[in-house]
């Protein structure tokens, strides 16, 4: 994996955005930064996403007459490992470079921890195949590959230790919810 590409997980576990793109922001904000290529998806009148290839915008609104609400956003880094580096979405690839296959949770967070930016785990209904951790300040979340369910063949070559994806945002209230509904546990 590239230092650059090193450098956008970091940017978006540290700022809570995607090139500066908020997950409370418009289809038309999130649009004049990553671009027009996209796939627009909907099951109604009140949700819709956007999918940019790897990272993909969410919102919702209360009824067609009312404007769309950012509601969240999710890198999903898992895509890479089966379909590479044309998963990236071209604004991403301009900035950042090019895109490794997989993403080392461990490696990502000593370059976090460098950047004075620490993640807590939290626990999480997918455990023990994955892990959960959370960065306060930007309230992103980042789920981990940890465990192959037995049985199950491997998909897409994830590898143990890779990063799923990342998300924003979880707030601190979700985080205490999982605490309580999962236990205090470390992930």
């Amino acid at each position: 994996m590239t230092p650059h590409s090193l450098a956008f997980y970091v940017d978006v576990i540290a700022t809570g955005t995607v090139l500066g793109a908020k997950p409370t922001d418009s289809p038309d904000q999130v649009t004049a930064i990553l671009g027009s290529d996209f796939a627009e998806n909907s099951f109604d009148d009140h949700s819709m996403w956007r999918d940019y290839g790897m990272v993909e915008f969410s919102w919702g609104r209360e009824s067609p007459d009312h404007p769309w609400e950012g509601h969240h956003f999710t890198v999903h880094v898992h895509r890479l490992s089966y379909a590479g580096g044309g998963m990236v979405n071209r604004a991403l690839r301009e900035r950042y470079g090019r895109f490794g296959r997989h993403l080392s949770f461990d490696k990502l967070e000593r370059l976090l921890a460098r950047r004075g930016v620490r993640m807590e785990n939290v626990p999480d209904a997918n455990a023990p195949a994955y892990t959960l951790h959370w960065q306060r300040a930007s309230q992103v979340s980042v789920m981990t590959f940890r465990a192959h369910e037995r049985g199950e063949r491997r998909r897409g070559g994830e590898r143990i230790g890779d990063v799923y994806a990342i998300s924003s945002s979880m707030s601190a209230e979700q985080v205490a919810w999982s605490r309580a509904r999962y236990g205090c546990r470390n992930a």
